[in-house]
């Protein structure tokens, strides 16, 4: 497994359910997630990353206008496998560290992507993130495994 990849994007919403939209950089706060996003808050799965390298699995199926935010993903990543790392390894993104705590989740009904698309990755790819060390995350910032 590839321990190293960047972020390509950081992507934030008000409100849950909707497309998110990119930023300059995100500021992450320990054990809430990225500030002003409505999926922060004292939970499990304060933070979403899903990679590109599984975007493009989607654009492959000839689907159009998919790029990042679209899968309600707060960080947009390269060159790691996001999926194949273990709930509790520690990772360290930008200036932050945040710990898996979920491989995939439970599509919602209303679910953009599927509605358009007909399936959607985030279900199988995507992961979830605590953070345990709070700072600001760029996209180019490196990602790293640190602790399995």
């Amino acid at each position: 497994m590839n321990k190293v990849g960047k972020v390509v994007a950081i992507n934030i919403s008000e409100k849950k359910g909707v497309i998110k939209k990119p930023i300059p950089e995100g500021e992450f706060k320990e054990d809430y997630g990225l500030v002003g996003d409505a999926h922060a808050g004292k939970w499990h799965r304060q933070v979403s990353l899903l990679g590109k390298e599984s975007m493009d699995k989607m654009k492959a199926l000839g689907i159009e206008g998919l790029c990042t935010g679209k899968f309600a993903e707060n960080i947009t990543t390269q060159g790691i496998v996001l999926y194949e790392i273990p709930v509790g390894t520690k990772i360290k993104i930008g200036e932050t560290i945040q710990e898996v705590t979920q491989i995939g989740k439970k599509c919602y009904e209303g679910c953009e992507i599927r509605k358009q698309v007909g399936d959607c990755i985030m279900p199988k790819e995507g992961i979830f993130t605590r953070v345990i060390k709070g700072g600001i995350v760029r996209p180019g910032d490196s990602i790293e495994v640190i602790e399995e």
